[in-house]
This record gives C-alpha cells, sequence and structure tokens, in this order.
C-alpha cells in the first residue's frame, strides 16, 4: 500500500520573504464547543458550587490554559445539538430553566440542564478573550426565533423588551455576536435536505435576521461533507442566481474530519501513515472546494470556513472508557495531524479564513481532558501554544523539498510539513516531520531576508509516537524549548515530531 526510500532524511525548506499570501487571519486557530459528550459537563463547566476550583462555574485550570494560546474564536452551541436547541431553554435563573432531552449526552439519560446557555456562554467567552460564533437553529426553529436570539443578544441596552430582558438577565450591554452559522449539516441531520432546498431555507431565515443588526454581522451558509462538491456547487449556484443571501453572506462551513486509522495507543506504523494521508487530503479539500466555490464566485466574495475538522477514533480510548460520547485520547500522530493541518490553512490563508477544530474538551481531537478533580492538556493544545505566534502574522511564502511517500488511493505525502510568518521584526517557523523513525535535517534557504545564526526551539516529541498525557502521567508529551545554534542554517527534527523555530 506504501511506497518510499528514505534512508536518511535531508530536506530544504525555501523561505521566500518576497513573496506572502497575506495575513495568517488569526480566526484560523478557532475553536469548537458542543453540548455533546462530556465538552461542557464536568469538562468546561463544573457549576459555581463544585469543590472543584472555578470561575463563575467554569473549570479554573480550563480557562487559565485555554486563554494561554488566544484562542481567536470559539463556536457553539453544536454541532448537531445546535438543530434542536431552543435559546430560551438557556436563559433566566439557572433552576428555572427546563430539562430537555439531549441525545448526545447518552451518559447522563440523554438529558440536557440547560445549566450552561447564553450568558454563560458569552461569559465564558470574555473569560479568555475569544469572540462568539453562534450556530443557529435552522431546523427546529422558525426564522422569528434566531431573529429574536439576535436581537437579544445583540441590541443595545434598554432598546427593546428583548434587551431590556437580557439586562434582566445579568448583562445590561449586547453581546455584539458577529459570526452566525445559519444551520449544521443540513445535509445530514440537521434536515436531510438537498442543497437547492438549503439554499432556499439559509436565504429565508438570512432574509429575516439580516436587518436586526446589518452591518455587523457575518452569516456563514452551511457547507459540504468532507469531499462533497456537488453540494457546494448546488448551493453557490443557488446562492449567485437566486432571490437573495448574496449582500448578507460572509462564508461556507466545510467539515472534514479525516477520521482514524488505528486505535490512538496501538496503532502500527501502517497506520501511523494511513492516517496522515487522510489528514493530507485536506489539501484536495480547500483546492476543490474553493474551485467550485469560483464558479459562482470569482470574486471571492464567499470565505472558506472549516468549521470542524479533525481525527475520529473510537468510543473508548479517554479516560471516561467510553462513558462521554465521542471522547478519544490524542498520541503524537493527532499533535502531527494537528500541525500539518494548520501549516496548510497558514500557506492557504489567502483562501482558509476560519478554521474550528473539534472539539475543545472530552471529544474527538480535543485539547483537553478533564473530569471530576482532575485536568489534562492534550499534545494538540501544545501544537496550539507553539502556532499561536503565527496568529495576525504575514504569512512567508515556503517551498519544500524533501522525501515524499506514495499510497494507492492519496497524492503523495511530503514527509515534511512546514510553514512561517513574521510580525514586528520577528520570524516563526513551523515544522512537522511526518516520519515516525528518521530524524530530518533542515537546511534553511532564504531568498530576500536573512537567517540569523542562531534562534529559540521549541520542539514537541516522544520516544514512543503512541504516548499520551493522561490524568495520572499529565506532562509525559510536553515541549522542551532552547536557544540553538544554527549551523550552516540547519535545523534537526526528532522522528514524529512538532517543532517551532522563534527568530529575531
Amino acid at each position: 500500500m506504501y511506497g518510499g526510500n528514505f534512508m536518511s532524511l535531508r530536506s530544504e525548506l525555501i523561505l521566500d520573504f518576497k513573496k506572502s499570501q497575506g495575513t495568517i487571519e488569526p480566526m484560523i486557530y478557532g475553536h469548537f464547543s458542543e453540548h455533546i459528550g462530556g465538552v461542557f459537563y464536568d469538562g468546561l463547566w463544573v457549576g459555581e458550587d463544585s469543590a472543584v476550583e472555578n470561575i463563575r462555574g467554569f473549570r479554573k485550570a480550563l480557562v487559565d490554559s485555554f486563554k494561554k494560546i488566544n484562542p481567536p474564536i470559539l463556536r457553539w452551541p453544536g454541532g448537531c445539538f445546535a438543530e434542536t436547541y431552543d435559546w430560551h431553554d438557556g436563559i433566566g435563573p439557572r433552576e428555572q430553566r427546563p430539562v430537555r432531552l439531549n441525545w448526545w449526552t447518552p451518559h447522563d439519560g440523554r438529558y440536557e440542564s440547560n445549566a450552561v446557555g447564553t450568558h454563560e456562554f458569552m461569559d465564558f467567552c470574555n473569560m479568555v478573550g475569544a469572540r462568539p460564533y453562534v450556530a443557529a437553529n435552522l431546523t427546529s426553529l422558525t426564522p422569528k426565533d434566531i431573529r429574536d436570539w439576535m436581537e437579544y443578544c445583540n441590541l443595545p441596552a434598554n432598546t427593546t423588551t428583548l434587551a431590556k430582558q437580557r439586562g434582566e438577565n445579568g448583562s445590561i450591554e449586547p453581546f455584539n455576536v458577529e459570526y452566525w452559522g445559519i444551520g449544521n449539516e443540513n445535509w445530514g441531520g440537521g434536515g436531510r435536505m438537498t442543497p437547492e432546498m438549503y439554499a432556499r431555507e439559509y436565504v429565508r431565515y438570512g432574509t429575516v435576521c439580516n436587518e436586526v443588526d446589518k452591518g455587523n454581522t457575518r452569516f456563514i451558509i452551511c457547507g459540504a461533507n468532507g469531499h462533497d462538491i456537488s453540494w457546494t456547487r448546488r448551493v453557490m449556484k443557488e446562492w449567485a442566481e437566486g432571490p437573495g443571501g448574496r449582500d448578507f453572506t460572509w462564508g461556507m462551513a466545510i467539515h472534514y474530519y479525516c477520521g482514524t486509522a488505528g486505535a490512538p495507543q496501538t496503532f502500527t506504523e501502517d497506520e501511523w501513515y494511513q492516517l496522515l494521508f487522510q489528514a493530507d487530503f485536506m489539501r484536495r479539500i480547500i483546492e476543490d472546494h474553493r474551485a467550485a466555490m469560483d464558479e459562482f464566485d470569482p470574486d471571492r466574495n464567499v470565505a472558506m470556513v472549516i468549521d470542524e475538522w479533525g481525527c475520529w477514533h473510537k468510543d473508548g480510548s479517554g479516560p471516561s472508557k467510553g462513558y462521554n460520547l465521542f471522547e478519544q485520547q490524542s498520541s503524537m500522530r493527532d499533535a502531527i495531524v494537528a500541525a500539518m493541518t494548520l501549516n496548510l490553512f497558514n500557506n492557504r490563508c489567502d483562501v482558509v479564513k476560519m478554521a474550528n477544530i473539534a472539539q475543545l474538551c472530552n471529544n474527538l481531537h480535543s485539547l483537553f481532558l478533564a473530569g471530576g478533580e482532575h485536568f489534562v492538556e492534550t499534545p494538540n493544545y501544545h501544537v496550539y501554544d507553539m502556532y499561536k505566534a503565527h496568529q495576525g502574522a504575514r504569512h512567508i511564502a515556503t517551498t519544500v523539498h524533501c522525501d515524499t511517500m506514495t499510497h494507492e488511493k492519496f497524492r503523495p505525502m511530503e514527509l515534511l510539513s512546514a510553514s512561517a510568518s513574521e510580525k514586528d521584526g520577528k520570524v516563526t517557523i513551523t515544522l512537522a516531520n511526518l516520519s515516525l523513525t528518521e530524524a530530518q535535517e533542515v537546511r534553511l534557504i532564504p531568498i530576500g531576508g536573512d537567517i540569523p545564526g542562531k534562534c529559540t526551539v521549541t520542539v514537541l516529541t516522544h520516544e514512543d509516537a503512541h504516548a499520551c498525557n493522561t490524568f495520572e502521567a499529565p506532562r509525559t508529551v510536553v515541549p522542551e524549548t532552547r536557544e540553538i545554534a544554527l549551523k550552516n542554517g540547519v535545523l534537526t527534527l526528532p522522528p514524529a515530531s512538532v517543532v517551532m523555530a522563534y527568530m529575531e
């Protein structure tokens, strides 16, 4: 199935300071939190009366860690959960809120307490410095319901009855929610619609909602599942040729999960590369969907958003042993997937304007695992910490010359992933060595700029690529930082590693 010839890996990374794809939009480093499994309850949220240290009900350790990586935007309340969520249930005194059915939380009998609602979510965003991105329910609420939610969130204090109600519930000033997704996965659980059905519903909802806070809100279309180019083309055709939507649409949201290949802690060498090939397919996702969008939007007025992405392993590998739906452990393999994907987003910052890894805690490709008094940062978290300097920086064009692997179903895959940026006179280079067994010597070749003789290097790796951070051993996979001299401009990357080089 696989092929390659690389006994000794020596690579070149050309950095062309004269060429750039523009500014790396910070929202590429966005996140996602859904009322599913253990994301919120006993994850982010422990409650104000909990023995676990908290800030107004939110787990303090998580708040402190999360804000360190400068999260730019956080999507909520779903996901699939959004399409059955009624925002009215999550406002007012918490003890008076209704308990509803939530089939995405089977561990607690499929019930939603609504302890975390609009005010709590906005409070969490303020704690960590993230902008809110609200996924609105198109399937089971009316356009008027969503319009009222927008009015409740965004109108100035005491201007309308809903704005006054917001003040009575503890938030006099508006939340100023800018990003609104109109529907989620409407090709599937969000109504099983055809592209044409969805596009017309999107226009109906958008038309009703657009006047609430016109000029200050950005609407996002439900995009395709994976490589379903037909959905993109048909929705964009309706958008371009139909009766409306062009004046209030900001982006189209695509979902791509690279899936799994073997279990997180027992995968084979073949399965290591299988998953990386599947993750590398994100290149095709971006290229082919943008090409389909360009057929009807040649000026690129509609931004590409990838608001769900990541690995999706089988249940049971996380600390709850299957209690929390879709909870999974993360090893260096998952960290490599995160790193190579973020490098790709950086290099295609001309196209990708927002991306949200799924999800924040206790679910899929998560940054955190938590339960009771326990809390741990996964290797994925450390990748985001290492890459945060790219946010808002000027992209530097890179070209990689390295060994490749082949696969019968995918394009050849380079064994070196890299991106670079500069900001305030400082250069950040991030690299991932996709080889499981071989180190790489990477020679940095600058064009139109200089590489200093020394730099600060942060390395995330482990001698066992299956290693994970657990409640019992939370610092098994953590980065190490040191100053190094660049002999002949060469960086050495350990096998299965993520490396950040920072140069002043």
